[in-house]
């Protein structure tokens, strides 16, 4: 009575463990966490800010640049030793002396230099600027149509785990059924109605029944494995359970049969193109003279960090690069074939994006039409089985006609739910490429 006991509470923690293991998820439930937790959104997310961060950096073109330095020396260099007595406005009348001049004692100066550098005419810099924008712009809308992708796949993951819980029940059925086929034909065996040949092919069609229903449960482990992956979580000994069953209907809806141009992606692809343009102009303008303002401040003792003299220096420097031996000439260049190559690149992603589109229309009409041929299919292996297993129950049947039959009701279930699952993919997959 004990060891009775013991078992029935080995498996009462058995079955709490395995219900502790199997964890029940909503779709919507995924949709957020995917968006939250997904390691290629958070790729495409620190591309964005790299470009952001690049974006900034343009900022230097409007702001001023700013240093600071203090600097100590210790010299007998005549020149050095006669500025330095003069930056610290320490000469004397015998400092003048040809002696003193030629053949300085040592001489030690400190300098704080506050340095101001301030751009004021940048043609180049400014489509620089803009190229930047238009780049930062392009990875904004590239992570956004990441998450709208990542969104579609764990919408597919997420059927396929239904799909593959779908199966397994089918499998289950089909096996109790192929169980009940077994009982039948033993005991019509023990009567000596039916031949050993008979009991061997139902027993091989419940092995097999047994094997596919083995291979269907792994389905289910595969997908919540790949869902785990999206999710990017640690699902080692669990497994998701879908909140929402797979439903065997579909709802037909009207199609869209044209690409928007406010898609993400190619909204994404023309604010490259748009970026190549901005370097391209950039470029051409880079043959312009440079205008820029400077300025210093100037601290001088004969101590560290002494403030005992004083200066300042003002000043606008134009700059004009006339020759550089082609490479201002060959940039430009560049970046005009990288423009033009940019531009040829998104009127050809669009004819793609169109073409998939209709072939996406084409095949959700062909899923359409399986899944009605697949529900008929279905219902009339139905049929014929039950015909059938009547008839064999009044031996006007053989046992591999009752097999067959059997058999394909059950592959006819799963193909009409697989059916279901391709057309529901389908519309969505359309919906992606038209959103």
């Amino acid at each position: 009575m004990k060891k009775v006991n013991l078992l029935i509470v080995l498996g009462m923690v058995t079955g709490a463990a395995f219900a502790q293991d199997t964890l029940t998820i909503s779709k919507n439930d995924l949709l957020q966490k995917v968006t939250e937790n997904n390691l290629q959104i958070k790729v495409a997310e620190k591309s964005f800010q790299s470009a952001k961060a690049d974006y900034r950096q343009s900022n230097a073109l409007f702001l001023p640049n700013i240093n600071v330095s203090h600097t100590g020396i210790s010299t007998t260099n005549p020149l050095m030793a006669f500025g330095s007595k003069l930056n610290q406005e320490i000469l004397t009348a015998s400092d003048f002396n040809p002696a003193l001049l030629n053949d300085p004692d040592v001489t030690q100066n400190f300098a704080t230099k506050i340095e101001v550098q301030q751009p004021l005419f940048n043609l180049d810099g400014l489509y620089g600027r803009q190229a930047a924008k238009a780049k930062m712009d392009a990875f904004q809308l590239q992570t956004e149509r990441t998450k709208e992708y990542l969104e579609l796949e764990v919408s597919k993951a997420y059927m396929q785990l239904q799909l593959a819980y779908k199966a397994v029940k089918v499998l289950e059925k089909a096996n109790a059924t192929a169980q009940g086929n077994l009982k039948m034909v033993e005991n019509y065996f023990k009567n000596g109605m039916l031949q050993k040949t008979d009991l061997l092919n139902v027993q091989v069609r419940v092995n097999e029944i047994t094997n596919q229903l083995q291979y269907a449960k792994s389905n289910v482990q595969n997908a919540s494995d790949y869902l785990a992956f999206l999710l990017n979580e640690d699902m080692a000994g669990k497994t998701y359970k879908p909140a929402e069953a797979l439903d065997n209907s579909i709802a037909i809806e009207s199609m869209n049969t044209t690409i928007s141009d406010s898609r993400k992606d190619i909204q994404a692809m023309q604010k490259s193109s748009e970026a190549y343009k901005k370097m391209f102009q950039s470029s051409k303008f880079g043959f312009l003279p440079r205008l820029n303002a400077f300025g210093s401040y100037e601290l001088y003792d004969q101590n560290i960090f002494g403030t005992s003299a004083k200066g300042y220096l003002v000043g606008a420097q134009l700059s004009w690069n006339i020759f550089d031996g082609f490479k201002t000439i060959g940039k430009t260049q560049k970046a005009k074939a990288d423009f033009e190559k940019a531009e040829i690149e998104t009127e050809q992603y669009k004819k793609q994006s169109q073409l998939e589109l209709s072939k996406t229309n084409r095949q959700l009409v062909d899923a359409e039409n399986k899944v009605n041929l697949s529900k008929l299919a279905f219902e009339q292996s139905q049929e014929a089985f039950r015909i059938r297993q009547n008839r064999f129950t009044q031996g006007l049947e053989k046992t591999t006609d009752l097999l067959m039959a059997e058999t394909q009701m059950a592959q006819k279930e799963l193909e009409h739910l697989q059916a279901v699952f391709e057309y529901n993919f389908t519309k969505q997959y359309l919906q992606f490429l038209t959103k």
